[in-house]
């Protein structure tokens, strides 16, 4: 083979040597760096999705807390007149 052959394999490999291999050693760390914080942004997103979670199950116990209670006033309401009609029951009895 010429030794022109060989003077442009040697060049090439001293291009590669330095100045490829450390961009892409630089470029793998960028990329590296970013994949981390992505991932210290997904924990953070995470924690703040639990604490999201976890005030709206407080308003669903809540709305049913309203669920009930609207119930028990409509129970009290007849309460109130089964009372009044047992009320007026015995008044008649103690009368007679």
């Amino acid at each position: 083979m010429p030794q022109a052959v060989f003077v442009i394999w040697l060049i090439l490999l001293c291009i590669i040597v330095v100045a490829i291999v450390p961009l892409a050693i630089v470029l793998l760390h960028r990329t590296m760096r970013n994949a981390q914080a992505i991932e210290r942004y997904f924990a953070e997103m995470a924690e703040a999705g639990t604490g999201i979670v976890n005030h709206v199950s407080h308003a669903k116990a809540l709305e049913e807390t309203i669920q009930l209670a609207t119930a028990i006033l409509g129970v009290a309401g007849n309460i109130k007149q089964h009372t009044a009609t047992i009320k007026e029951t015995l008044a008649r009895r103690v009368n007679t």
